[in-house]
């Protein structure tokens, strides 16, 4: 589906990402995790076509599409979201999704004008692949509610919502999850889950949340500071020592003052604080001397 080959971005002397080479499989869940500026999102932009690779290929299906412009790539049907949803806030959420096929006759002047009753048989099954869509993702209770009236969740099920009213082949999903009370987290993530088995849509997907990840992602690839660090089954990711260091560091077994010899092994006792010069030959201190004196005038 999407083959990445030697990837590298730039910024000035910030190599946000670095010779990255990854495959996403067709039908596939795919998570791609890391700490902030591991390049995760910037691996999104180039491969979704906001930014120009300073090297490197991208593949979708076979065809090189390295640099085409995001609207070339929606025709192709490589699809994404963002962290922060794009809704049209002073549109109903029907309308919404009615906003994204391309190429409307409505759109034309000329046809709205010459061709009315085309018009109104295209905006009619418009309405009816919208109307499938606020089903499948069971929204009809805000169907008629304007998009800048949901919750953060409910804007994110939209913009999925949006990526069902074109034929996509690919959506890549920037933190879904993000500021998602956990039952509509369960809810998106069933929509994900449902857009995978029964329509075939294959995902890629930026998260934080490892509970989300684990559930439904098969592969997870890791990056960190630009590079492609691991990549494999959720559990075994979760074990690498290599992805634990990149989130946490080095870890408490190379904290100073615990002892590695034994997994139980308490912290060593911080030794006995010296007496200080006054105590230990019995004169004042010079603060104190001085103090006395000044007392005494």
């Amino acid at each position: 589906m999407i083959r990445v080959e030697h990837l590298s971005k730039y910024f000035g002397g910030i190599h946000a990402v670095e010779n990255v080479s990854l495959e996403i499989a067709e039908g596939s869940i795919t998570g791609l995790i890391g700490p902030n500026g591991a390049g995760k999102t910037t691996l999104f932009n180039v491969i979704a076509g906001a930014y120009k690779p300073t090297s490197g290929k991208v593949f979708l299906d076979g065809e090189d599409i390295t640099g085409l412009e995001p609207h070339e790539l929606f025709h192709k049907g490589l699809l994404r979201t963002f962290q922060i949803a794009h809704e049209f806030s002073s549109l109903t959420v029907r309308e919404n999704l009615m906003m994204v096929p391309p190429n409307q006759h409505g759109e034309y002047l000329l046809d709205a004008w010459i061709r009315p009753a085309l018009v109104r048989q295209q905006e009619a099954e418009i309405r009816e692949r919208a109307d499938d869509v606020i089903r499948f993702l069971e929204i009809e209770r805000v169907a008629d509610e304007l998009a800048g009236n949901l919750s953060g969740g409910q804007k994110k099920l939209l913009e999925l919502g949006r990526t069902m009213m074109v034929d996509a082949k690919i959506v890549f999903l920037d933190e879904v999850g993000a500021g998602v009370n956990r039952t509509l987290l369960g809810t998106i993530a069933d929509a994900i889950r449902r857009l995978n088995v029964e329509r075939g849509y294959t995902f890629c997907m930026i998260e934080h949340d490892m509970d989300f990840i684990s559930d439904l992602c098969d592969p997870v690839i890791v990056m960190a500071e630009g590079h492609l660090l691991a990549q494999g089954k959720a559990a075994d990711i979760m074990q690498n020592e290599d992805v634990i260091e990149a989130y946490l560091g080095t870890g408490l077994k190379n904290k100073p003052g615990v002892s590695s010899a034994a997994p139980d092994a308490k912290p060593a006792r911080k030794p006995a604080r010296k007496p200080s010069t006054a105590k230990a030959t019995g004169k004042p201190s010079r603060k104190k001397a001085a103090a006395r004196k000044g007392a005494s005038k």
